[in-house]
């Protein structure tokens, strides 16, 4: 079982290496830049060749898609629970909790560990993540209007044009569906890439906030996770990807929000790496449960 890891692991770990050190070395950087081709040319064609290797399985989709909306759901009522409790403010801290990195580590993970099938359920995860971090994040946080945004963004329409696909058992013209495929594999490198870097650029103030908010974001996601394959009874790949997305650590795309509305930023940063390095650490297990036996 130990050797099925490696190959899980190994790309994971070694691509993001490579960011980190890039930031420890204090190389040439452009985040936004980076960000900005993995949300609006990688990511929509990773969608759209994703949902491509699902065949013609909607309701599988839709089901993946109604599982990550739970997972959601529930972490934020729970956490949005503990935290007024605690006397902590919502709007910094609870998006950190209930969101996390269904995209720059789980989408490899769900490729590695289950082939294309599996990424493709796992871009159910992340599309709900994705859209509720660009509607809710803002209006939460920063009470903007964010309709503009939704309707200038590439990785909605692929989503909506992924689903009619697969409804229609549609296949693309073989000129873009090779195109396509080219730019999707930019996506999760550059993902994994921003993820090193990341972690290699913040620092980690107020530890014991930012370790609260990082064990909160993990113990959490994963209770939920294991409610989620109980209750449905889910098995096999959908287990898995279920498992696996619900666990991951604190989305790196919360730090981006927090600091555009000043929401407590260096703790966000902080959480973001203690989770990450905790969610390293202990992916050896989390993969052992969520691999089918």
């Amino acid at each position: 079982m130990y050797s099925q890891l490696i190959p899980i692991l190994a790309p994971v770990f070694i691509v993001a290496l490579l960011g980190y050190g890039w930031a420890r070395l204090a190389l040439p950087f452009d985040r936004e830049f980076v960000t900005g081709m993995v949300m609006n040319v990688g990511v929509p064609c990773l969608i759209l060749q994703g949902t491509a290797g699902l065949g013609a399985d909607v309701p599988l989709f839709m089901s993946m898609i109604g599982y990550a909306l739970l997972a959601l759901a529930v972490c934020a009522i729970v956490g949005g629970i503990v935290l007024r409790a605690l006397g902590q403010p919502l709007r910094s801290y609870l998006p950190p909790v209930a969101f996390g990195n269904a995209g720059n580590l789980g989408l490899p993970l769900c490729l590695f560990a289950f082939g294309p099938r599996g990424l493709g359920l796992a871009i159910g995860f992340y599309l709900v993540g994705s859209v509720a971090q660009f509607l809710v994040g803002p209006l939460f946080q920063g009470r903007r209007p964010v309709w503009r945004t939704l309707l200038t963004t590439p990785v909605n329409y692929a989503a909506v044009l992924g689903i009619a696909l697969l409804a229609t058992e549609t296949t693309l013209p073989a000129w873009f569906g090779n195109t396509v495929q080219l730019l999707a594999g930019m996506a999760i490198p550059l993902m994994l890439v921003a993820l090193g870097h990341a972690l290699g650029s913040f620092a980690v103030t107020r530890l014991p906030v930012a370790a609260a908010l990082a064990l909160a974001r993990l113990g959490l996601g994963l209770a939920v996770g294991l409610g989620i394959v109980w209750l449905f009874g889910l098995e096999g790949t959908e287990r898995g990807v279920v498992l696996i997305e619900s666990a991951m650590p604190v989305a790196v795309f919360n730090y981006l929000l927090a600091a555009r509305y000043d929401r407590h930023p260096d703790e966000i940063a902080g959480a973001i790496v203690i989770s990450t390095l905790v969610s390293f650490a202990t992916l050896p297990l989390l993969l052992l449960v969520a691999l089918p036996s």
